[in-house]
């Protein structure tokens, strides 16, 4: 199932995220040309700034491969951290929505000396708290330095994660890649998730 990608002409609004009125924070955005101005200390994660949807394949010891569908917001209000939320869904092999899949929040944050922290909280029930550094401009490596489940929580023992922009020689920009490894006890890395995203807002 394609993602749909929203038609934009030069009479087209420029998007962002939707905004509840009242409060007297900055708003979350997605858009860089709209709200408040990033943080010069996010600099290295710039390029993550905006909504990604797109498709991707998964695996789960035991269960096997499926297809999923995905949206990313990776977002700011000024602070020196991205406000980082994922949510997907499983697609059937008619390529039609079967239910609901991973969902995690949390934030991404990086210091002078590039260090990059993610902090992950999952739907399925863990806290996942990722260290790592930049590749180059465009791309990022992770890994899980402390994972903490509940008790009726996954058994992912550890992770890594490699983030990418990468361009398309059919579209202006780049879509956001990855690819995610996980263990289970003390068993070796496999490959868990990869998906491929195209710019929807930003």
């Amino acid at each position: 199932m394609a993602v749909q990608q929203p038609e934009v002409t030069e009479t087209s609004p420029p998007q962002n995220l939707p905004a509840l009125p009242g409060l007297p924070l900055p708003e979350d955005t997605a858009n860089l040309r709209f709200g408040p101005d990033l943080s010069q200390g996010l600099l290295g994660l710039l390029p993550l700034v905006g909504v990604w949807r797109g498709e991707g394949e998964a695996h789960e010891p035991g269960q096997g491969d499926y297809h999923f569908g995905q949206q990313i917001v990776a977002a700011h209000d000024g602070g020196d951290y991205l406000i980082w939320e994922s949510r997907s869904w499983r697609i059937d092999q008619d390529g039609n929505y079967a239910g609901p899949d991973a969902r995690e929040s949390g934030f991404w944050r990086i210091d002078a000396n590039d260090d990059v922290e993610l902090i992950l909280t999952h739907a399925s029930g863990a806290i996942e708290v990722y260290y790592g550094k930049p590749r180059n401009q465009t791309s990022w490596e992770l890994g899980t330095d402390v994972v903490v489940r509940t008790s009726s929580g996954g058994i992912s023992a550890a992770a890594k994660r490699l983030y990418g922009i990468v361009t398309d020689p059919d579209r202006a920009g780049g879509d956001l890649a990855y690819v995610e490894e996980r263990s289970v006890g003390e068993g070796e890395f496999y490959p868990a998730r990869s998906a491929r995203l195209q710019r929807y807002i930003g």
